[in-house]
Formats: structure tokens, sequence, C-alpha cells
């Protein structure tokens, strides 16, 4: 096999088998979440995926591997990738749009948003509501940052983030277990009063106590912080 100099992109259609996102065969041979190792699983349409293959995404996201378990044996193959999906609010697309009315029920629309269950959104970091884009954006002339000034940010809260993991086994932030956070994730003490009313008034799991964590150091690392601070929290949340 030859060198991969670049990082994977994997974009498969959301009428995915639970098999061709996993993995699976005879002889097993690696999904979808494996061939997108170390880089981007882009699943558009979520909620049209089978429950089968959503839930099949969980494990792989809190372990970064996954299992295939045959007769002969088992094989375990690398996962360790980045999701990010994308989903309409509602079966028509409409629902919350301040122009065009929404004509699904109360109902359905509640039915199509618990297709996606609450231990994987659990697992997901970031959450983006992407509103309708008005007429006078799209013609403007005002430009929005480029790629390459957004990619400078990166970069050098990319390394502030080896500099944190320099004796640890770690690429990322995301990387980091309750351990690790602990240790890298010192909160200024205006802050921590902020996630202690959080976590109560939101009913925050474990898991989301963790995820928020990380998400504030990643934000204090962009704003060349050195500790997470109450806005950094708060974008956070």
């Amino acid at each position: 096999m030859p060198l991969i100099q670049h990082r994977p992109f994997r974009a498969p259609h959301y009428t995915i088998s639970q098999a061709g996102l996993v993995g699976g065969g005879r002889f097993p041979r690696p999904g979808e979440i494996s061939l997108s190792h170390r880089g981007v699983l882009f699943m558009d349409e979520l909620p049209e995926l089978s429950h089968a293959a959503l839930e099949s995404l969980r494990q792989p996201l809190e372990d970064h591997l996954v299992t295939i378990s045959r007769a002969q044996g088992s094989l375990t193959f690398p996962a360790n990738f980045m999701l990010v999906a994308a989903m309409n609010p509602c079966p028509c697309g409409y629902y919350g749009d301040p122009v065009k009315q929404c004509t699904c029920s109360p109902s359905l629309i509640s039915l199509y948003q618990k297709r996606i269950s609450g231990p994987l959104l659990d697992r997901i970091d970031i959450f983006v509501q992407v509103p309708r884009v008005e007429y006078e954006k799209l013609v403007g002339e005002v430009l929005a940052e480029t790629s390459v000034v957004v990619r400078g940010r990166v970069d050098v809260a990319r390394q502030v983030q080896r500099h944190h993991f320099v004796d640890k086994q770690l690429l990322s932030n995301s990387d980091m277990t309750a351990v690790e956070g602990r240790e890298c994730c010192q909160v200024q003490p205006e802050a921590q009063g902020l996630l202690r009313t959080a976590m109560t008034q939101l009913s925050l799991s474990a898991r989301a106590f963790h995820r928020i964590l990380k998400l504030s150091r990643t934000i204090a690392d962009l704003a060349g912080a050195d500790s997470i601070g109450a806005a950094h929290l708060a974008e956070a949340l």
C-alpha cells in the first residue's frame, strides 16, 4: 500500500448499511468509519440513516476503535475520525424559518428529531444552526475571512496543544480523557460558578461535562489564553 499523504474525507450516502459503515463481510473488511481514520467522515441527512447505522457510530466515537467478531475470531480496526453531520430541522426543512412556514405537524417534527438518540448527541462536541442566508449577503461585496487566515489561527492553536501534550501520546484536545482534562483544563474562579450553574440547570451528563471542558480549552487556545475564562466557557455552552 502506498504512503497516504492526505487525510481522508469520506462522505457515504445516507442509504449506507450498518455493515458498510462499520465494516463486515465473511472476511471482515473495514467500513467507512475506518476508511476515514485520522480524517473526516461527513454524514449528510443524518436522521435518514437507519437506526442500526446511527447507533453503530456511538462506540467508535467513544473508543476510536471498531471490533468485528466472527466465528473464526475478531478483528479490530482503527476509527479515530472527525464526524461532521448535517440535518434539516424537520422533514420539510422549514421548521423555525422566519420566512416560509413549516408544513410538518409537531408530532412529526418530534419524531424526526428523535431519530438521533441522546447518547449519540452526547458524543457530538459542537452544534451549529445555519439560518437562511439573506439576499443582501449573497450579493454583498463584504467578504468573510479567507480559509488561509482561519487556518493560521488553527495552526497556532495546534502548536499550543502539542506543547500541552509533549509528554503524552495525544495530538489534540479532543483526544483528552477525563484524567488529562483535569490536568490541562484549568478553569478560572469566575468561570467555575458558570460551569456549576450550567451542570445543574441543563442536567448535563458527565460526558457532556468533559466535552464542554475540552471545547472550552480549544476556544481558549484559539484566543491565546492560558486558562479557561467565563467567556470561553459560555461560548462552549
